[in-house]
């Protein structure tokens, strides 16, 4: 039977803490074991086949190999007999705070970096998402190299940032508010999250910044969803909602991510964007499998918000982005395969349906007891757009043809250690990308991040870790390490 708890915060090997151990495939009636685990978070819980619709999407998305975002978590089951009916509306959150040190000045160019082209755009030759610092992915600076007095010349190929540079910093990365709202009489939840981000910035300013002390209001989440089918894995939602690609998009939220920081290939993959999906999944209980679809439209397709805002379609032809997941559950292993795949116009230009986006990617996980390795591959390619750009940081200059290709693989094992309440996860994740803006030279960077994961109770995680930035071609050479740890109440 499925948990009856709150289904936002799930069985205890779901809440918090990054609890690693699981048993995939142990329901004695034989059903498909809903093995949830997002990349390193281990997250992991046997489930019954359905005896209800009111499946958030990644109830059915633990198919979709997904791992409990806390938006999609399985509706807990129907009182019945003397079971105290479940209150229809339900509020949860998180509160992550960190402490955070970037070498440098905490971003990607040297001291006195000049570009090899004259007025040629700085962020076209860094790798500007590298010294990230939260779940967020936000970096310690995206200041650019201020020349006269000046900063030079960006073209929107930027983070959000933190505004710490290279000062170590308390920050209180995210406060978080989740509300869920399950019909009694009518398969529908209707979910928001809303996130505030307080920063500082000034003197000098960044694209998307404000001078002094601001408190940003994110609605990262908006949507209602239907399951129509008594009987099936269908989902169907509408409104703002995660991803559909790959897998990191299940860890966004710092109470589920193992680590503290996404990988570089993230800011591809993880957006969320308006528009509408449909989820479905098939069970094949004889071969202990299951295969699953996840299709959406949505006006920005899948990057970051700082790369395309996702509020409103800025040609009027949404992007379509699918995956293809299946999964096998045994007694002691699970597998899980996914293919990934978008397809659209640009969302950062205004010249109506003309440059292209495209991505293709495949991600895999292997969950045992107490180990899980993951990993994932995306290839990115956008056509040649000569309109202004207009992203969630401001409007720029119009830019070149750009692909990129990059792939993390990622560990952690959960300590075997009975010291309750304490959980201790070891973590690691290597991770390279290869970039080129046509024209301009091609950069390959890659990453290596090692990390402690400790869960104290239900509702406590403390996170710490180092990243090592490498330049390794084509990118100038900069001192850009960083050390970023993260407290995580969860309520």
């Amino acid at each position: 039977m499925r948990d009856r708890r709150d289904p936002i915060r799930g069985s205890r090997a779901a809440r918090i803490g990054g609890r690693l151990s699981t048993r995939p495939g142990a329901s004695t009636q034989g059903a498909v074991t809903l093995a949830v685990l997002c990349g390193v978070a281990g997250l992991a819980a046997a489930a019954d086949p359905p005896a209800v619709p009111a499946l958030t999407e990644s109830a059915a998305s633990a198919a979709d190999d997904v791992a409990p975002s806390p938006d999609e978590q399985a509706v807990e089951e129907p009182a019945t007999g003397a079971t105290p009916q479940a209150s229809p509306l339900v509020v949860t959150g998180y509160v992550d705070v960190g402490f955070a040190k970037a070498q440098g000045d905490g971003t990607s160019w040297p001291a006195g970096y000049a570009p090899p082209m004259a007025n040629a755009p700085v962020d076209y030759y860094v790798d500007t998402f590298a010294p990230a610092v939260n779940s967020r992915g936000e970096v310690a600076s995206n200041l650019p190299p201020v020349v006269g007095g000046v900063p030079d010349n960006v073209n929107g190929f930027l983070p959000r940032s933190a505004g710490i540079g290279g000062k170590p910093s308390f920050l209180l990365n995210t406060a978080d508010v989740d509300v869920r709202y399950t019909a009694a009489d009518f398969p529908v939840l209707v979910f928001t999250r809303l996130q505030l981000v307080p920063r500082l910035y000034g003197p000098v300013l960044a694209p998307g910044q404000g001078p002094g002390d601001n408190a940003r209001l994110v609605l990262e989440q908006a949507f209602g969803r239907i399951t129509p089918l008594r009987n099936a894995e269908l989902a169907i939602s509408i409104g703002k909602f995660d991803s559909v690609f790959g897998i990191e998009y299940l860890e966004n939220q710092a109470n589920f991510r193992v680590g503290v920081t996404p990988s570089l290939i993230a800011r591809y993959t993880t957006g969320q964007s308006v528009g509408v999906k449909v989820f479905y999944r098939v069970q094949i209980i004889p071969a202990s499998s299951a295969v699953s679809v996840n299709v959406a439209a949505t006006n920005s397709g899948t990057f970051v918000e700082s790369l395309q805002g996702p509020s409103r379609s800025l040609n009027g032809a949404p992007v379509g982005s699918v995956r293809l997941g299946y999964e096998l559950n045994l007694e002691r292993i699970s597998v899980k395969l996914g293919g990934s795949a978008s397809y659209g116009p640009r969302n950062d230009q205004l010249e109506g349906d003309g440059p292209k986006q495209k991505l293709l990617g495949v991600d895999a996980r292997l969950v045992v007891p107490t180990l899980t390795v993951s990993g994932e591959f995306v290839h990115v390619n956008e056509d040649e757009a000569t309109g202004m750009k207009v992203t969630g940081l401001g409007s720029f200059a119009g830019v070149t043809e750009f692909y990129a290709h990059g792939f993390y693989v990622q560990a952690a094992e959960e300590l075997p250690l009975q010291i309750a309440p304490f959980r201790i996860t070891l973590y690691g994740r290597y991770e390279r990308r290869t970039a080129e803006f046509e024209g301009f030279t091609e950069i390959t960077v890659d990453r290596i991040t090692a990390g402690l994961n400790i869960g104290i109770g239900d509702n406590l995680m403390v996170k710490g870790e180092y990243l090592i930035n490498r330049e390794l071609a084509g990118a100038p050479t900069s001192d850009n390490n960083v050390v970023a740890s993260s407290v995580v109440w969860t309520w």
